[in-house]
C-alpha cells in the first residue's frame, strides 16, 4: 500500500464513518477508523510507532469527550504531523475556522459530496508533498553552502570563515573583496544561510550585467506609466528580499545616480519606485561584493565615500588560489 494514502478517519457517528471508509477505500486510501479523539490518538501513536504514519486525518469537530478542536492540537504536537482535515455542520462554521487557526489544513462542511471531499483531499496532499519537498531542498541548500563545504583549509580561509561565522548571525553589512572567482558569492549564502534570514529571500544582483538606465527600476522597482514600456506596477529586487539578503555583486559597477539610493536604503531602509512618492520600506540585510579597488574608485570621485563607509562594516578580503597553494590538494580531491 502506498505510503500515502494512509488516512485516520474520526468521528462518532457509525454510519458516517461506514459511508467515508467505503468511499475513501473505492479512491484507493486505507482507512483506519476511531469513534472517538481518545481512540484516534491511540491508533495515531500506533500507527508512528509501527512505522506506518498516516499521511492524512480527518475529524469531525464535535465529538463527545475530547473534542476535535483538542483532537487537532494533539496531533499537531506529534513531529511530521500530518495534515488534518476537519469536518463540520454548517452553523459550526466559526469553530472550522478556529481549527484552522489552531493548524487544521482544511475543512469541509456537511453533508459533503465525494467529489468536493476528493477535491479538498487530493489538494491537502498534494500542498503538504510541495511543503515537505520545498523544507528539504532547503536543508540540501543549507548543507550545500555550509562553510564547512567552501573548500579551504589555509590559516587565511579558516580565519575567514571564522569571521563569516561571527557576523552571519548579525545585521552587520558585509562587503566581500577579492578577485572573479574566488567563492565571493558561495560565501555570501553562506552567511545568508547562518543568519536568522535563512528563511527568507536570498536575492543576488549582479551589478555589473545591468544596463545603467535600467538598474534603478531593476534594483527598486516601477509604477505603471514611469516610462515607456512601463505597463503594469513591478516590485524591484529589495522589495522581492523583503525581510530577507540583498547580495550586490560587482557593487563598484553601480553607476552613482543610483548609489544616491543605495546609502539612503543602508541609512533609512526605504525608498521610492521609480515614477511614485509613496515611501516603501523593506527588511534587508545587505552583503555586497567587488574585484575592483574601491579606494581607487573614491579617490577618482566615481564611487561615494559615505556608502562605503556603510558598507564596508565588515570587510571580508578573498585571497585567490595562488596565494594559498595549501588548498589546491583538497581541491583536486
Amino acid at each position: 500500500m502506498n505510503p500515502t494514502k494512509r488516512i485516520l478517519v474520526v468521528d462518532d457517528e457509525a454510519k458516517m464513518l461506514r459511508v467515508l471508509e467505503l468511499q475513501l477505500q473505492t479512491a484507493g486510501f486505507q482507512v483506519t477508523k476511531a469513534e472517538s479523539a481518545e481512540i484516534g490518538i491511540k491508533l495515531f501513536d500506533a500507527a508512528v510507532e509501527d512505522g506506518k504514519p498516516f499521511a492524512l486525518v480527518m475529524t469531525d469537530l464535535r465529538l463527545p469527550g475530547m473534542d476535535g478542536l483538542a483532537f487537532l492540537r494533539e496531533v499537531r504536537k506529534r513531529d511530521g504531523a500530518p495534515p488534518v482535515v476537519v469536518m463540520t455542520a454548517f452553523g459550526t462554521v466559526e469553530t472550522a475556522v478556529e481549527a484552522m487557526k489552531a493548524g487544521a489544513s482544511d475543512y469541509l462542511l456537511k453533508p459533503f459530496s465525494l467529489e468536493d471531499m476528493m477535491i479538498t483531499l487530493e489538494k491537502v496532499l498534494e500542498l503538504h508533498a510541495l511543503r515537505r519537498e520545498n523544507r528539504e531542498l532547503k536543508e540540501e541548500l543549507t548543507r550545500r553552502y555550509d562553510f564547512g563545504q567552501i573548500i579551504g583549509r589555509s590559516e587565511k580561509m579558516r580565519e575567514i570563515f571564522e569571521t563569516a561565522k561571527r557576523v552571519g548571525p548579525t545585521r552587520a553589512t558585509v562587503l566581500l573583496g577579492g578577485e572573479s572567482g574566488v567563492g565571493k558569492g558561495m560565501l555570501a549564502r553562506a552567511i545568508h544561510l547562518s543568519s536568522p534570514r535563512r528563511d527568507a529571500p536570498f536575492v543576488k544582483i549582479a551589478c555589473s550585467a545591468i544596463p545603467e538606465n535600467l538598474m534603478e527600476s531593476e534594483l527598486f522597482g516601477y509604477e505603471k506609466g514611469a516610462f515607456t514600456g512601463a505597463v503594469r506596477s513591478h516590485p524591484g529586487k529589495f522589495e522581492q528580499a523583503d525581510g530577507g539578503t540583498v547580495f550586490l555583486d560587482e557593487i563598484g559597477d553601480v553607476p552613482a545616480s543610483v548609489q544616491v539610493k543605495l546609502l539612503r536604503v543602508l541609512q533609512e531602509r526605504e525608498f521610492e519606485r521609480l515614477g511614485s512618492t509613496k515611501t516603501v520600506q523593506v527588511d534587508v540585510r545587505i552583503i555586497a561584493a567587488t574585484n575592483q579597488d574601491l579606494r581607487a574608485a573614491l579617490e577618482q570621485g566615481t564611487f561615494r565615500e559615505d556608502l562605503y563607509y556603510r558598507l564596508n562594516v565588515v570587510p571580508i578580503n578573498l585571497p585567490p588560489l595562488r596565494e594559498r597553494k595549501e588548498d589546491i590538494p583538497y581541491l583536486v580531491d
